[in-house]
């Protein structure tokens, strides 16, 4: 079994750096709407990764998109994503202040903010999506891509357990203990998003892959 795919969306998800969010977002909440947040959240999560790992290969082919092309791109993304936590910023933290400013004032009033901002984009942005869609193609078989849908389900049950103990990892851990682990990810992540784009490359230049 391949762990690959679920090591590098585990980096990119990093549900430890998002607590922060989620501590700032449900301030207030009752312990029955911030559980219902948590759930909806981590099953919305899983939502995406598992749309994009079934049906990502088609939308590709209907906008005519190589994958070659969409590896290079998606690696770019990704080390764009490393590079944001390797200074201890959330790899999909690229929410507008209009959409942050909703976010809080939709939870001062109580309303759901599970899906936005904290599924899309904190947990599964575009980076979480096109990594997705990548090794989707990688599957030789159904079961593989089934595998990879579980991954979704892990990620999934990891963000929930994250925010369920939001409060005490933050204590523990502190600001300087999740931004330790966010730049270990990242490390990892830039790592991760170089051999994509370097298989992407020799796919669309094979000529790369005779040098040296």
């Amino acid at each position: 079994m391949d762990l690959k795919p679920l090591v590098t969306l585990l980096a990119i998800v990093n549900p430890l750096a998002i607590v922060p969010f989620f501590i700032h977002y449900t301030q207030g909440f009752a312990r029955a709407q911030r559980q219902r947040t948590i759930w909806v959240s981590s099953f919305s999560a899983f939502v995406v990764i598992a749309v994009s790992a079934l049906l990502g290969l088609q939308i590709l082919d209907f906008f005519s998109i190589s994958l070659a092309s969409f590896q290079v791109g998606g690696g770019m993304l990704l080390l764009t994503s490393s590079l944001s936590m390797l200074n201890a910023q959330p790899a999909e933290a690229k929410s507008t202040p209009t959409e942050l400013n909703d976010a809080a004032a939709r939870s001062a009033v109580g309303a759901s903010i599970a899906v936005v901002p904290l599924t899309i984009p904190l947990l599964t942005g575009p980076a979480t999506m096109s990594t997705v869609v990548i090794y989707a193609d990688k599957a030789k078989s159904f079961l593989q891509l089934l595998t990879l849908v579980g991954y979704g389900l892990v990620i999934g049950l990891v963000s929930a357990f994250c925010f369920a103990l939001a409060e005490p990892i933050s204590r523990f851990l502190g600001k300087t203990g999740i931004n330790i682990m966010t730049r270990l990810m990242g490390l990892i992540l830039a790592a991760l998003s170089v051999e994509l784009m370097a298989d992407g490359l020799r796919k669309l230049f094979p000529v790369l892959g005779h040098i040296g």
